[in-house]
């Protein structure tokens, strides 16, 4: 009861600290102020109601298991174990939450069809304790390092197993949790089991107060989610609809914060009159930013296209965008102008399609890595076998870079120097970029199996011997 009234304080604090700011994003941005019942007072939907769902003849002995992603990145982890929850575990059902807006648009897209997704409840007492009480999951199952004490605590008093999957900490975080680990110890001590993505992360979890008992060392799901074949259906799908051709060369920056599109651009600039087949694709990790990436874009006077906008332009114009148009020469003037040219610089103002546009890419440079946030997911360009190169900010992903560097399957690029040294030599020396491309892929390959193991761990929850 203490720890429940002492991080409700804090968030409070927190709460009141940032309300200005907050206040503000809801009032200037509309997605902020979705999912209120279900994030402040637990308002999520009720088990009676999620069962009503099931497919089973019997639905009092289906088992509600409830994953939480807080994000994108998280639910897109998500789909290889439900998929193989679907095809083999027919007295479970699964429910989604998330966090984020982005996350709950990709989840409805994904999910939501055939399972219930919501908005998790923030780690208030009342609103976990509500939650609990409506949905009474069997299972509550938290991705990577979402570990809220108050979710966590009114799970147990309901009666729920709880674990986490794919769990890690970045550095900073699990210093933080080190310099408070007197308070959030019993927290880490009602986790049921833990499957963590290398024995560096089993070891940090143990140190915070996890039983060893209850740390399984089972890799990373990540490595099974990522697609690597080229001609799958809607990688091809989005290539044709780009007007890519097997001629075109794409070097494809993704996940990417400031200043990483200006380095890109300016990298493609320098090297599209020696390379005219180069092609730059631009994805922006955070929505929010696909109009501050387009104002860079006009900025620089290039010649440019929005993903939104690729249908249109495809069916309006496909003879004036076929792949024997000239090349780009800058921004031009008029609107006639701008339809006789193919634009050879897209931004991907999408969000859930990233994983697919990997697969048009021969070079990759994944973003997020040039400034502080320490990095995003460089496997899924890895197992496609592109030529990769990254920032040195990576230390989200410290164990993957560690084992992509000591394979040399990747180039860190401290710059836009160094980003379009590389580049160029991936054009230049096209053996070069494809041994980078065959060693990511074997690596890739090495490596699946987590989210095998990770479900035949949650299956040991519901054993005879562990009710």
């Amino acid at each position: 009861m203490f720890s429940n009234c002492f991080f409700n304080l804090i968030y409070i604090i927190l709460l009141v600290i940032f309300s200005p700011l907050l206040i503000y994003r809801a009032l200037k941005q509309r997605k902020y102020r979705y999912g209120f019942k279900q994030k402040y007072l637990g308002r999520i939907p009720r088990r009676r109601n999620v069962l009503a769902r099931t497919s089973t003849v019997d639905s009092s002995a289906t088992k509600i298991v409830w994953f939480h992603a807080v994000s994108v990145g998280e639910v897109n982890l998500l789909r290889p174990i439900l998929k193989l929850i679907r095809e083999s575990k027919s007295d479970w059902h699964c429910v989604v939450s998330t966090t984020s807006f982005t996350g709950m648009e990709l989840a409805a897209k994904l999910f939501g069809k055939e399972l219930t997704v919501f908005y998790c409840p923030l780690d208030f007492s009342w609103a976990v304790d509500k939650a609990m009480k409506r949905l009474r999951p069997d299972l509550l199952v938290l991705v990577e390092q979402e570990l809220w004490p108050n979710l966590i605590s009114a799970a147990k008093r309901y009666g729920a197993k709880v674990a986490i999957i794919n769990g890690r900490f970045s550095e900073t975080g699990y210093k933080r949790y080190l310099w408070i680990r007197r308070f959030i110890a019993p927290m880490f001590r009602q986790i049921d089991i833990i499957a963590a993505q290398s024995e560096t992360y089993a070891g940090w979890f143990h140190r915070l107060g996890v039983s060893t008992d209850s740390i399984r060392v089972i890799g990373s799901m990540k490595f099974d989610g990522s697609q690597s074949d080229r001609n799958n259906p809607e990688t091809q799908r989005l290539k044709s609809l780009a007007g890519i051709s097997d001629e075109d060369i794409v070097f494809l920056a993704g996940s990417t914060q400031a200043p990483e599109e200006g380095f890109a651009v300016e990298c493609y600039e320098n090297l599209k009159t020696d390379f005219p087949r180069l092609r730059l694709i631009l994805v922006p990790r955070h929505p929010e930013r696909f109009e501050e990436v387009a104002a860079l874009l006009e900025a620089k006077a290039v010649l440019w296209q929005r993903r939104s906008q690729l249908r249109e332009v495809q069916d309006d114009h496909l003879d004036l965008l076929s792949s024997d148009t000239d090349m780009d020469s800058g921004i031009l003037e008029g609107e006639s102008s701008r339809k006789a040219v193919k634009p050879r610089i897209l931004l991907v103002d999408t969000i859930g399609e990233l994983g697919s546009w990997w697969g048009t890419a021969s070079i990759a440079f994944v973003g997020g890595s040039m400034g502080q946030r320490g990095g995003q997911n460089m496997i899924e360009p890895a197992a496609y076998g592109a030529a990769v190169c990254f920032g040195p900010n990576t230390k989200n992903f410290r164990d993957i870079v560690d084992l992509i560097l000591r394979d040399n399957a990747a180039q860190v690029v401290h710059d836009q120097h160094e980003m379009e040294q590389f580049v160029r030599r991936c054009l230049e020396e096209p053996e070069l970029a494809e041994q980078f491309g065959i060693r990511a892929k074997k690596l890739v390959d090495r490596q699946l199996g987590a989210t095998k193991r990770t479900l035949e761990m949650l299956e040991t929850l519901f054993s005879v011997d562990n009710k």
